[in-house]
Order: structure tokens, then sequence, then C-alpha cells
């Protein structure tokens, strides 16, 4: 059997240890199988070129006398180190994982429902660093001591931070934050006299803002006012790292984009902003306002833009207004403080807030009108709806299917 082996694979002296590696891997786990046979793997794209590779084939030229459930998981293991982000795949298949976090060699942490978690997985150093490259190569990025940090997206539309030495003192860090879209309703967020509320203000035009912490779901939230939209209706959706997934048929979806290797062809938010007036929108979304476009936003929605949604990153809803203010009146100090302000009462009609609760629940917490300078009354919490929409209709009810 083993001569048959060693023939199969061409006999020579390491293909026998090899062998023999895969063989004693077998009896103690699939560890050593799985590294053999990534191995032979590589020599044969190597040798031959483009896939397909008979992977189960190899397995049992390595491991005559493996379990067909055994030759499965070998399988699946080494064609995720050779197509995608090797030990990570399993955790990114999940779909009830939201997050992925590697803190340097060791142990992976995951965040399911809410909470954070160890993982099954490890990663030594050569792993974490093949992972980092895999991330890195297809968007065109570099990280390295001169580039220490950087920001892209995965296939799936997963949001991907990768943090290296010198900055990452334990390093190299690696944080895949998941955007798992599966029928997302205003339902997962609050009662339904207070989704009743959200929907009439999407469909009266009002510009809405979703404030909260990092991980509260706004983006979550934000594709499901989105949803309530009318399908008669052009939406233009602005993000850093496209992650909205909107069931409408008509949809263009604009990304940013970071500056090249040489340091040119950086398209920012802001740029974006600018380009959408220009595309006969009838609503714009901006996935997150945390710079000067902030500005070119209460621009628009004070030029006759209606039914605009976007996300800030604030502990309330009054801290939202502020925060729009702050990054709007940044963008061009020779504005005054009272101006900004003023297009800020007048652009955003109101604010829906989001908190997580210590066991990971995210809910609304306040759906609150805006009403001066700092100055918001609250309509709604997440259960019941305490005071009527006061500011008028930006779009007429026959605009609405």
């Amino acid at each position: 059997m083993t001569g048959a082996t060693v023939a199969t694979l061409g006999g020579s002296r390491a293909d026998l240890a090899e062998a023999g590696d895969a063989r004693d891997g077998c009896a103690n786990g699939s560890a050593a199988l799985v590294d053999a046979v990534h191995r032979k793997v590589i020599d044969t794209m190597t040798d031959v070129g483009t896939p397909p590779v008979d992977m189960a084939g190899i397995v049992r030229a390595l491991a005559p006398l493996t379990a067909t459930e055994v030759v499965d998981d070998v399988v699946a293991r080494v064609a995720a180190r050779v197509h995608g982000l090797g030990p990570l795949e399993p955790l990114l298949a999940d779909a009830s994982v939201s997050e992925v976090m590697i803190n340097g060699p060791g142990p992976v942490w995951i965040e399911r429902g809410g909470t954070v978690s160890r993982s099954g997985v490890s990663l030594d150093r050569h792993a974490v660093d093949l992972v980092i490259e895999r991330i890195v190569a297809p968007l065109g990025r570099r990280v390295d001591q001169l580039t220490p940090c950087v920001d892209g997206r995965l296939p799936d539309g997963s949001r991907v931070h990768v943090a290296v030495p010198p900055v990452a003192v334990d390093g190299p860090y690696v944080t895949i934050r998941r955007f798992v879209v599966r029928e997302v309703t205003l339902a997962m967020f609050a009662d339904p006299p207070v989704v009743s509320l959200l929907e009439e203000l999407v469909d009266r035009g009002a510009n809405l803002v979703v404030s909260g912490g990092t991980g509260a779901g706004k983006t979550t939230l934000l594709n499901a006012l989105a949803g309530r939209v009318g399908h008669q209706q052009r939406v233009i959706t602005i993000e850093d790292a496209a992650e909205l997934q909107l069931d409408h048929p008509h949809v263009v979806r604009l990304e940013a984009r970071p500056e090249s290797r040489e340091g040119g062809g950086a398209v920012t938010i802001r740029d974006l902003v600018r380009n959408a007036l220009r595309m006969r929108p009838d609503r714009m979304v901006v996935g997150e306002v945390r710079g000067p476009e902030a500005l070119d936003l209460l621009h628009a929605l004070n030029t006759g833009h209606a039914g605009c949604l976007s996300t800030v990153h604030a502990n309330g809803p009054v801290d939202a207004l502020r925060r729009l203010a702050a990054l709007a009146t940044a963008a061009d100090e020779r504005l005054g403080v009272d101006a900004v302000r003023d297009h800020v009462t007048a652009a955003i009609d109101a604010v829906v807030h989001l908190g997580r609760s210590p066991d990971g629940t995210r809910r609304l917490a306040a759906v609150a009108e805006v009403t001066g300078h700092d100055r918001v009354r609250v309509l709604a919490d997440d259960a019941e709806v305490c005071a009527p929409i006061t500011r008028p209709a930006r779009l007429s009810a026959a605009a609405v299917p």
C-alpha cells in the first residue's frame, strides 16, 4: 500500500517522508495531513498551472486509509488555505459571527449575538501574516512600517482593518466586521407603534440621522429604513466601504477609494456626495458622516434634496447634532458656528438613536425631532410613541407609492 502511494506521487524520498507525516497526522488528528496536502496542492498548481486540483485524490494518495469524513474535512481546510483566508474561513462562513478579531499570534476572538468570546481557532505569526497578505493584496494596498494601518473590504462586503508594528504593540492585528443582511426589518429594533412612526418619517421624506456607538447596529437600521423607500425612486448610496444591501430595483452604489501606492487617486466621501448631486438622486443614503462631507451633505439637504438618510457616531440625539455641526465647521472655518447650526436645524428633521445593552441586544433608544439649536423633542422610545411629528413633510403623500 505504501509503495502504491509513493508511486502515485512520483516515488521520491521527499514524497515518502510526506506520506509518512500524513499518516501520522491522520492518526493524531488531521493537522499534519492538511499541511502535507497543502504543500502538494501548491506544488501541483505550480507545475500544472491553473486548478482544478483533485484534492481528495491527493489525500487518498498520501493516506489511503483515511475515513471519508476526514477526507472531506481536510479538503475543505486546504481549499480555505489556497483560496480564502485559511483558518478564518469557518468563522466567516458562520452567519451568526458578526466580528472576527485577531490580536496578534494566539487565539482568534469573535462576536456572536453581541457577545465577544474566544473561538476555537488559534494562529501563529506565519498564519497571521498569510491572512493579512490575502486581505491586502487584492486591494492593491500595502501595509508595512511606513503604512502600518489599512482599511478595506472583503469580497463579501465585510469591513476589515489591519494594523501592524510599530503601532500594533503585540501585532499584527486584524479586525473584520461582517455585515450579513438577512431580511432586516425595522421590527428588529422597535415595537409596532414605533415602527409605524419610522415608516411615516421615511414616507414623508424626512431627513434622518441614525446615531449610536460602535457596533450599535447603525448600518443595519439604515438598511432597514432605506428599504422603505418607494420603488419608483432613484436611490444613491455613498459609503466608505460598500455594505448596504438594499432590496430596491433602482440603486446606484458609490464607494470611496483610498489613495494608491503612488500616493494619488483617492476618492473621498466628500467627492462622492458632490458627484451624487449630479446623478439625479431622489434619495441619498450616506453610510457614515465623519469628516468634511458633513458640510456638503448639509448644503444638499438645504437645497431641495429630501428623504436623505445617514449615520453618525454619537452618544445621543443632541450629541449627534453637535457632532454634525462640529464636522461641518471644521470643513470650512470661514463659516460661523451660528450659521452651521442653522444649517443643521434646517436640514435634519429627526435623529434615531440606537443603544446597545450589556447582553449585546441592539434596540432603538429614542426617536427625536429636531426643534432648534441643540434642541430635540422625543417622539418615541423603542416601545411607544409619546408625541406626534410636527415638522412639515418634505414629500407629499402622492409621491409615496
